[in-house]
């Protein structure tokens, strides 16, 4: 499943790119992240907490940035395991733009999952990840830019899970 967004900033490509690298901002972006711990300049493992309609899970997984092209792209993946709830991975490209309002942060993330999540159905899990990827960014902008003009716009779905 495919899902894509856009945000506007009030800061500047390196203040966002920074933040993208910045554990802190992690860690209160993702949502349900109850523990987020450095292992590397790019890597991090992580704990979240999740509820998918019916089935609540934590997953212990990691987070990772790669592609990166400083100040200007980057890619983050993630990958959980939530036991008997089955498993999540995704990835987001990240690309971030100068505008005259400071900076365009645009996004393509891909999600999948397996176990009783994938049974949820499509339709659920698009919504979840919509919500999800929404969450992360809406706050992931609050954190870099407080008065900035945030505004998930353009969003597209496609494919299924």
């Amino acid at each position: 499943m495919e899902l894509d967004g856009k945000y506007v900033l009030d800061a500047t490509p390196q203040e966002v790119w920074d933040a993208l690298f910045d554990r802190d901002v992690l860690a209160k972006s993702i949502p349900g992240c109850q523990e987020l711990e450095q292992t590397s300049d790019t890597t991090f493992n992580a704990i979240v907490k999740l509820k998918v309609g019916p089935v609540s899970a934590k997953f212990k997984g990691d987070v990772e940035l790669s592609d990166a092209d400083e100040p200007r792209s980057c890619t983050l993946t993630g990958r959980g395991a939530g036991g008997l709830a089955g498993f999540a991975s995704g990835s987001a490209k990240v690309v971030l733009e100068e505008t005259p309002q400071g900076t365009e942060l645009t996004y393509t993330a891909m999600a999948k999952v397996g176990g009783k999540l994938a049974a949820l159905g499509s339709r659920l899990i698009r919504a979840t990840s919509r919500k999800l990827a929404d969450e992360f960014f809406a706050k992931f902008s609050e954190i870099v830019a407080p008065a900035s003009i945030s505004s998930a716009t353009e969003h597209q779905e496609e494919g299924a899970v």
